[in-house]
């Protein structure tokens, strides 16, 4: 698993750790992702490996206290390779009885909880819906509980500065900030900082943050914690040199887009609506002008896509981007684009459905909408990125694609990676590969769909372009001339040569490979998207036992590789987990007619390693 054995302290030394799972979690409103992003920060540049994965509540304004609107930062960090977020909380940090609530079924056997005692009234554990006073009622044995008087002590350490109590105690999250940093040993200048930056305008806030953190921190200090507690060491990880930033999905996939876009010699035209999870690329893209990059929040989905569609027919690089609901709405003109033969990127960031279904929480049900999602044969590429960094490459190929062959590509992240971050390492963008666009300006026996013999996709033609008028359109159009056409031998050969390019891209993506283990064996565990972490580990922990089992992880989702049927057929059995009830098991079953087996799991929330550790070995003892 990923994430320490029991965090457990002996002595007056620091334990040292290999490595650890922490959350912070309280109201929507007590800082939890500031709290969760600084506590980040100084742990990378400690020398951590980490990921991370914010937990938002649904609601925008949840009646304080209430389950519905806990928010919540789980980190992951360590000496070694950390691929997902956790498994199991080693420490839970609880502002409130409902924060306690929501997530202590998820803290292992002996972690820690560390609670705001100042918080933990009647009406609030009333409202938190507990039926008594969990530190009284026998429902925290088997854990080890740290009481604090948060709320209390904050107050305390700003009360020079004049604030109001209301103003104060939303210090609190930065005195909890301050012990935890104590707990873990990670330096505060980096937060002092921050906090100076972002409050500059208001001195005194300022000043009472940094108070508060610097009270919690020497709070853990000077305080007798849990008998002779004195709190973890951990030792840098070893990480290739180089250079790393803190990246989240959403912004390795809008930094790829940016860079294909540059790679493809074109300026981009990103047109988008705001939905849940997707908004965030808008965000990251709107301050990018520089590069390029025009930005367009349009009044509906269908607007969005048929914005993204005309800039593309224009000449520069149309991107949309959604979520699942929004991505049903755009179907129609993703259709269009499929008809005219136009690049187009389209980003779905799944998220849990149907309808608004659960909109801040994972899941990776929408596979058999980008494969299939349209009327009539309509097909398109399909590419899935399998972590926060990869958002970054996988963007890039989604360009090439787009415009080597003319065609819509669609990109499934999710929520979990869209939210969650890791390092990155920075690459040398110089040293990347181009693939630079030609429009066709040579009227000489131009035919709008006259196609290269390769990869069959028609010339891109910039309107205005002298004696080259065309139109596109949705209505069929007749193979070579674009005209329109009725004709039923024509719109067979039509539909015929827009599978055959779409097929015919698998001869121009890699051949798939072996993540860990033999390209052959007794179990292969396929994989898609964000599923990545969890199946890596479970995969490399069995492995290191002497078991025989194989991950092989998806990127080209439509077309599929080319030699992936014969890769799968070397293996007795595959067990494919999805977040989802079975939508990839499905694609493997009908296009290779093999026996792949689904491992399902759709709570809004990531597998756990220890889940599909235990598939794989209930499949091997079938």
């Amino acid at each position: 698993m990923e994430g320490s054995t029991v965090l457990e302290t002996a002595g007056s030394e620091r334990q040292e750790l290999d490595s650890a799972v922490v959350r912070f979690a309280g109201d929507s409103g007590d800082g939890m992702q500031l709290t969760g992003g600084q506590f980040t920060l100084a742990t990378a540049l400690a020398g951590s490996a980490l990921a991370t994965f914010p937990d938002f509540p649904a609601e925008i304004r949840a009646p304080v206290g209430t389950t519905y609107g806990v928010s919540a930062f789980q980190i992951n960090f360590g000496a070694r390779v950390i691929k997902t977020s956790g498994d199991r909380i080693d420490v839970l940090v609880a502002m409130n009885p409902a924060a306690l609530k929501v997530n202590l079924q998820e803290v292992r056997g002996g972690g820690l909880l560390l609670l705001d005692s100042g918080a933990f009234t009647e009406r609030n554990i009333a409202k938190a819906g507990f039926d008594a006073d969990p530190r009284a009622d026998g429902c925290l044995q088997g854990y080890r509980v740290m009481e604090v008087d948060m709320s209390q002590l904050t107050q305390d350490a700003v009360k020079h500065l004049g604030l109001s109590k209301k103003e104060a105690l939303r210090c609190k999250n930065m005195w909890a900030l301050g012990l935890v940093y104590w707990m873990f040993d990670r330096d505060r200048a980096t937060t002092h900082d921050w906090l100076s930056k972002k409050f500059a305008a208001r001195p005194e806030i300022a000043a009472a943050t940094t108070a508060a953190l610097d009270a919690g921190h020497a709070f853990g200090e000077t305080a007798e914690l849990d008998g002779d507690f004195a709190g973890y060491s951990m030792l840098p990880a070893k990480i290739a040199p180089g250079l790393y930033r803190n990246v989240s999905g959403q912004e390795a996939l809008a930094w790829g887009l940016v860079a294909g876009a540059q790679f493809a010699d074109l300026e981009m035209t990103f047109c988008s609506y705001p939905i849940t999870p997707a908004s965030s690329i808008l965000h990251v893209l709107a301050r990018l002008g520089a590069f390029g990059v025009a930005t367009f929040q349009a009044e509906d989905e269908i607007a969005a896509i048929c914005a993204a569609i005309g800039a593309s027919y224009a000449g520069n690089l149309g991107v949309t981007s959604s979520s699942g609901p929004g991505i049903a709405l755009k179907t129609e003109a993703l259709g269009l684009a499929i008809a005219a033969e136009l690049p187009l990127v389209v980003v779905n960031s799944q998220r849990a459905g149907p309808a608004t279904g659960l909109p801040t929480k994972t899941e990776q049900s929408d596979l058999y909408q980008a494969v299939y999602g349209r009327n009539a044969d309509s097909p398109l590429v399909v590419l899935a990125a399998c972590s926060p960094a990869d958002c970054f490459e996988v963007a890039i190929e989604a360009v090439r694609l787009a415009t080597k062959f003319m065609t819509p590509v669609i990109l499934l992240s999710d929520g979990y990676i869209a939210n969650a971050s890791e390092p990155w390492a920075v690459p040398d963008i110089d040293a990347m590969p181009r693939f630079p666009v030609r429009f066709r300006t040579d009227p000489e026996g131009y035919l709008p769909y006259d196609r290269d013999p390769n990869t069959l996709a028609r010339a891109w033609v910039r309107p205005g372009t002298a004696e080259m008028m065309h139109r596109i359109g949705g209505i069929e159009r007749a193979d070579g001339s674009g005209n329109i056409s009725y004709d039923p031998q024509n719109h067979q050969r039509m539909t015929d040569v827009r599978a055959g390019k779409i097929s015919g891209i698998a001869k121009d993506i890699p051949d798939q490979t072996v993540e860990l283990g033999a390209d052959h064996g007794r179990l292969a565990v396929v994989g898609w998207g964000s599923t990545y972490g969890p199946i890596s580990r479970a995969v490399g922990n069995l492995l290191d036992k002497g078991v025989d089992v194989t991950h092989i992880h998806l990127r080209h989702i439509s077309p599929l590789p080319a030699n992936l049927g014969d890769l799968l057929g070397r293996y007795e059995r595959i067990l494919v987990p999805e977040m989802n009830n079975g939508q990839l098991v499905t694609l493997l079953r009908s296009t290779y007619l093999l026996p792949a087996e689904g491992l399902n799991k759709v709570t809004g929330k990531p597998f756990m390693i220890a889940e599909i550790e235990a598939a794989i070995r209930a499949q091997l003892e079938t």
